[in-house]
């Protein structure tokens, strides 16, 4: 059974990471020392649930996370420096670090290195997430030992949950749009002026209009959705934002 290392001090290791064109060596002292962090490890870099469900979420609640007292959300993963850098481009996850735990000692001194031989994978990270403070770990959620890849406890929403139990969910919002739209550009700005963040999706870059229709029922643009429920257009949006106030 893994051991939880609440009121442990993380281990201490040096990362090698990339940056640009360089090779920076990154200390735990100067992740953690004097910070409050978040961590969560995950088993690989372009794997399903990490890259449509784990990284995703947490990147979209860093500035939640950070109301709370958090400094900092880091993802890390037994993987080289250069393909944690490509994941974190092609996931648009701007908002974490990802560390390179590349020959896994930060992630077998959290007793958490595992075999998945089976995969072909070697030694990899078991799913879990910390919260650190000041380096030491104050609470850890580490996902049950069943066989496969279980992702139950790990995710963002309940580590905010933790730090923050009767703080509201942000909410889900998506904003279907086109380039040059002066109607989307209306309902982004009413969204942006009441501190709602919205992802936007891009006629003919991200979906079509056979999709838009298929999901709307509409071919007009822009079409907006919060949390699953379509809203509509810009004015549709500018209702709604009322009846929010």
């Amino acid at each position: 059974m893994f051991e939880d290392r609440t009121g442990s001090r993380v281990p201490n290791v040096t990362f090698h990471t990339r940056q640009g064109h360089e090779w920076v060596d990154v200390t735990t002292d100067e992740i953690f020392a004097g910070k409050t962090v978040v961590v969560f490890s995950l088993p690989g870099a372009f794997t399903p649930t990490c890259s449509s469900s784990h990284v995703p979420r947490y990147n979209q609640l860093v500035p939640f996370f950070k109301e709370h007292g958090v400094d900092e959300v880091v993802c890390i993963s037994v993987n080289d420096t250069f393909v944690m850098n490509e994941w974190k481009h092609t996931q648009h996850a701007d908002n974490l670090t990802f560390i390179p735990d590349g020959n896994g000692e930060f992630t077998a001194g959290m007793g958490l290195l595992v075999e998945k031989d089976d995969l072909g994978f070697g030694k990899r990270s078991w799913r879990y997430s910390m919260l650190v403070r000041d380096g030491v770990v104050e609470k850890m959620f580490i996902e049950p030992e069943v066989e496969g890849d279980p992702f139950e406890v790990s995710d963002a929403d309940t580590m905010l949950a933790y730090l923050a139990p009767k703080a509201s969910k942000p909410m889900d919002v998506a904003v279907f749009s086109r380039d040059g739209c002066p109607f989307c550009a209306k309902a982004k700005e009413a969204l942006d002026n009441a501190g709602i963040l919205f992802e936007e999706l891009v006629l003919n870059k991200d979906y079509t209009e056979q999709g838009l229709r298929a999901v709307s029922n509409a071919a007009s643009i822009p079409q907006v959705f919060v949390n699953g429920q379509l809203i509509g257009g810009s004015d549709a949006v500018l209702d709604w934002l009322a009846k929010q106030r």
